[in-house]
């Protein structure tokens, strides 16, 4: 099964059946959603997606939420389409307006208003096709022991790599650094809970998941997204550092500046040292405009 099929089917419940569209829908509106689903969930070529895509750009302009939402996922993730943001928060939008709640909960995680919508949802036209895949953000290791772990992933886990890897590509992050901090934070349980109350896949505190407005860290996306949103900052803060932005993660980036480094704590040094271990490299690229500098930083070599 695709990525893209697998997030759909295990993330967000947008069942690829009948039961996900409503009750009195017309025939010729089920039929048309089942058949979409069909390309998109048992397809393995980027082709059989778009012509899903195809199918429910004409299903969202007949109406359907269940067509709008769908149309909106493939957009938000690139899958079959060219990747569009704006285009997703608006399907996403209409979708809502008409009561599909899984379409409101995308839009809360996208964070971003739009009403452009694709051209094929206004008339009958086809959607443009998703372009190659782009080459690997800079400083990603070619190959890192986080490749060979996942190898070994139980398949009821599996789902969350295609989900982290989407994700990744919103926030500018490498997905190996993400599923590397996963993998040693919660081993890809979405319902790890820690004695200092940290929660879900990337193991959020109280305060982390209020400061990045994550309202339920037991579900993937947003507690994914509430993340992110973490390590992204950390890494602008000191500069592409792995190993401060790691250490500021599991510790604070109080404790970081006050030691001007990781922290003399065993677990902080340990955990450091284990996802460093897993992503092979100690460099990334970083958002310089995202916030200013850690004091810290003066006067070291970056």
């Amino acid at each position: 099964m695709r990525a893209a099929a697998c997030v759909a089917v295990l993330l967000w419940g947008a069942a690829l059946h009948a039961g996900a569209t409503q009750a009195d829908d017309p025939p010729a509106l089920t039929r048309l959603l089942e058949q979409a689903s069909t390309l998109e969930a048992a397809s393995d070529t980027p082709d059989s997606v778009w012509q899903a895509a195809v199918l429910y750009c004409q299903s969202a302009r007949w109406g359907s939420s269940e067509g709008q939402y769908r149309l909106g996922m493939l957009y938000a993730f690139g899958q079959g389409v060219p990747e569009s943001r704006p285009f997703a928060a608006a399907l996403f939008s209409l979708a809502a307006t008409l009561g599909h709640a899984q379409a409101s909960q995308m839009l809360d995680s996208i964070e971003l208003t739009a009403v452009e919508l694709p051209t094929c949802v206004n008339q009958a036209q086809l959607p443009e096709k998703a372009p190659p895949p782009i080459p690997p953000i800079p400083h990603s290791p070619s190959f890192a022991l986080i490749d060979q772990w996942l190898l070994t992933l139980p398949a009821h886990k599996r789902w969350i790599i295609p989900l982290t890897t989407s994700l990744s590509a919103w926030y500018a992050l490498d997905p190996k650094l993400v599923l590397s901090v996963i993998a040693v934070e919660s081993n890809f349980n979405t319902a790890a809970r820690s004695p200092k109350a940290a929660m879900g896949l990337m193991q959020l505190i109280p305060d982390t998941a209020e400061r990045f407005n994550v309202r339920n860290a037991f579900d993937a996306t947003q507690n994914l997204r509430g993340g992110m949103r973490y390590l992204r900052w950390l890494l602008s803060y000191y500069r592409g550092n792995i190993s401060y932005a790691l250490a500021a993660y599991n510790a604070g980036e109080g404790r970081v500046d006050r030691y001007r480094g990781v922290p003399p704590f065993a677990e902080t040094r340990a955990y450091v040292k284990r996802v460093i271990g897993l992503y092979g490299s100690e460099r990334h690229a970083f958002d310089a405009d995202l916030t200013a500098a850690s004091p810290m930083l003066a006067g070291k070599n970056r």
